[in-house]
């Protein structure tokens, strides 16, 4: 109803032109900095927000479908990198301006800058950046003789759950949650999902096969089978991997710093011992191998502007102001959103709130994005269906990977 009303809002030249921001759910986060942002402009511009749906792939489905019809309505975008590629290749993102371009990137960690590119232009402006940590009880590490200290890989903490009976938790269902786990074991061992990248579906090239994706297949197998995953693991979730690390099982987690907020928020409410989170302790992702350091998963949110909106100028200048470094703490602070920007981490609110700040940061510029392709959710499609459930990886399941996915980007069959 927002942007139905903002679109067809205030005739005539003095009106100031309504900017519509299409956002992910959060808290509140990025209405409050649309209505910062419009205070500052001095009147140039007004920002209204429409919130899109949940999941992020039924944000896509909405948001395509509205560019594919040139939808002048949409100014502002929060786009889930994945989907950048298809949204860029499809010319549904106006180009961004050269200037803009070096001033956005200016400062900003590796990973979220790479999310923001495609075919070696930068056609997103970074706003929030988001990655996975490897977290463990201190007691646990302790008891297990895990120095935590030092890189660890995924066998080790594996063989510390089983010495001291204690729960491994990762994300084990068959949804996005499964490809990001995933991509981050095959970048770790060395190698990539797409080993040649091509706009043409016919020419792109997988890596499944190779010993990264082989390695990768055998980590997953490893920890699904590993007896310490809890009961459901096929069916586990982000939240469903909180829950288990606050328990008093809780050993070994990899999952987004939220878990922490979410740890002091049950404390707040009376519903989890402050021991539990006292106990948390906070490093980066696990290794496949032993000599070679982890590619963490990354995540987050850039901001897109619409190809077919009218105010495409002023568009712009709103990104310069909603991830300025002011705004991008405060979100962080209030939101549990990490920073794409690496000056925000020093600021000393965001180390107040989050202690591992240092972490998320260095995990931000070691991570690597999902595979970058306009045929993204084809990929992502293939990946959940022949690694799921994750015990049933094997050293076959790459080339029936490959095979599926190779089928459905030819359009010889369906996912």
């Amino acid at each position: 109803m927002a942007s139905t009303l903002a679109a067809c809002g205030g005739g005539g030249e003095s009106a100031t032109p309504v900017l519509n921001w299409y956002i992910n759910p959060d808290s509140g986060g990025q209405a409050t900095i649309a209505e910062r942002c419009s205070e500052e402009s001095g009147g140039a511009y007004r920002i209204a927000v429409s919130i899109l749906p949940r999941e992020s792939s039924a944000q896509r489905e909405q948001l395509v479908r509205r560019l594919a019809a040139n939808d002048a309505s949409i100014d502002l975008i929060s786009l889930d990198p994945p989907y950048i590629p298809e949204f860029a290749q499809a010319g549904f993102l106006a180009p961004v301006p050269e200037d803009l371009a070096e001033r956005v990137t200016e400062g900003v960690v590796q990973s979220s800058i790479e999310g923001a590119t495609w075919d070696e232009e930068l056609v997103t402006v970074p706003f929030w950046a988001n990655t996975q940590l490897l977290w463990y009880r201190k007691s646990v590490a302790e008891a297990a003789g895990l120095d935590m200290t030092q890189p660890v890989t995924w066998e080790q903490i594996v063989e510390a759950a089983q010495a001291t009976d204690t729960i491994v938790s990762a994300q084990g269902r068959r949804a996005e949650s499964l490809t990001v786990w995933f991509n981050a074991l095959i970048e770790s061992a060395g190698g990539s999902v797409i080993a040649e990248n091509s706009t043409d579906p016919d020419q792109i090239q997988l890596g499944l096969t190779d010993e990264p994706g082989q390695r990768a297949a055998e980590v997953m197998a490893l920890v699904a089978d590993s007896g310490v995953v809890g009961s459901a693991f096929s069916t586990s979730s982000e939240d469903t991997s909180a829950t288990q690390f606050e328990s008093e099982d809780g050993g070994f987690m990899v999952n987004w710093p939220f878990v922490w907020s979410r740890a002091l928020s049950a404390v707040e409410a009376g519903t989890l011992d402050a021991s539990v989170p006292d106990d948390y302790g906070w490093t980066l992702y696990p290794r496949v191998d032993e000599d070679t350091p982890s590619a963490p998963p990354y995540g987050g949110i850039n901001l897109g502007v619409g190809a077919f909106s009218d105010d495409v100028d002023l568009a712009y200048e709103a990104t310069e102001c909603i991830t300025s470094d002011e705004n991008q703490a405060e979100y962080m602070i209030t939101n549990g959103n990490p920073a794409s920007s690496v000056a925000v981490y020093d600021d000393p609110e965001v180390q107040e709130a989050f202690p591992m700040a240092d972490t998320i940061r260095e995990s931000l510029e070691a991570a690597a994005p999902r595979p970058q392709t306009p045929y993204y959710s084809e990929v992502s499609g293939g990946l959940q269906r022949e690694y799921h459930p994750p015990s049933s990886a094997s050293d076959e399941t790459g080339q029936r990977a490959q095979e599926l996915i190779g089928a459905v980007l030819r359009g010889e069959q369906l996912l």
